[in-house]
């Protein structure tokens, strides 16, 4: 069984399918260096309510990979759906891999918008603060593989 979260076998929260091929899905850490230094997009996820801080509830841009997409074409549209930033992000881990990684680093002060719906707010943290509301540890461990590889800590 793939459990994505969804309401069958290999679909995510809201019904959209998810590939049964290898990676499933794709997170992209963005980060930007600031005025107090490295600071990284977190995304909290609104379907649960405002209050909801469980498991899954901070994360990067991050989704399912769709039946056929080429995994860098749905690191590049999980991070326009999820953060309105159009480009092209990194691949850190994209082969041998249930889930894909990728990083973007962005100007201080780029313009993020969530919509509402899938996430309702966003924030922009520390690496120990990222770490933190980074849950479960398989969430943090990409995060931490995405910044040791870029070299943004």
């Amino acid at each position: 069984m793939a459990d994505f979260g969804g309401p069958e076998e290999y679909t995510t929260w809201d019904g959209e399918q998810v590939s049964r091929d290898r990676p499933h899905g794709v997170t992209v850490v963005v980060a930007a260096r600031g005025p107090q230094g490295w600071r990284y997009v977190l995304l909290h996820r609104g379907h649960h309510g405002p209050d909801w801080d469980d498991d899954w509830a901070w994360t990067p841009p991050t989704g399912g990979r769709k039946p056929g997409e080429d995994v860098a074409a749905c690191a590049a549209r999980e991070l326009r759906e999820e953060t309105g930033i159009r480009a092209g992000p990194r691949a850190v881990r994209a082969t041998d891999t249930d889930w894909a990684v990728f990083g973007l680093e962005v100007p201080w002060g780029t313009v993020v918008a969530v919509d509402g719906t899938e996430h309702d707010r966003f924030d922009w943290v520390t690496y120990a603060e990222a770490c933190r509301r980074c849950r479960p540890a398989e969430l943090a461990a990409t995060f931490v593989t995405a910044c040791q590889a870029l070299g943004w800590q």
